[in-house]
């Protein structure tokens, strides 16, 4: 799975922005999911960026789970607030709750299968 980490992140951050505007009756369209998801994404590549520049020997799972989620929340909604879109307190524990729990999720399902496997 870690080869394709960066997509299952996307994937986190895409359920996200669709969930969230389905739950609010809003277009369900590709443009207006990425509409909702942009600055999530930017917070993403951010976290991803600072992910990437520690060395490999030196990375641990739950900490790039947790520099990457915590990247895309912050990045997230300061960028949604400096847009106009607002960044309500329920909003801001909904979705930082939903991306721990995708990022750090299939992580630790990762981790926990190269334990089994002996790796």
């Amino acid at each position: 799975m870690r080869r394709f980490a960066f997509w299952l992140d996307l994937g986190v951050v895409l359920v996200l922005a669709a969930g969230g505007r389905r739950s609010h009756d809003l277009d369900g369209s590709v443009l207006g999911v990425l509409e909702t998801a942009w600055p999530f994404l930017v917070g993403l590549a951010v976290g991803w960026v600072a992910v990437a520049r520690q060395p490999r020997t030196r990375r641990v799972w739950w900490l790039d789970g947790t520099v990457v989620t915590l990247s895309t929340v912050v990045v997230g909604m300061l960028l949604r607030l400096a847009s106009g879109q607002g960044a309500a307190a329920v909003f801001v524990l909904v979705a930082t709750a939903v991306l721990a729990a995708g990022m750090l999720g299939w992580r630790a399902v990762d981790a926990a299968l190269e334990v089994r496997r002996g790796r």
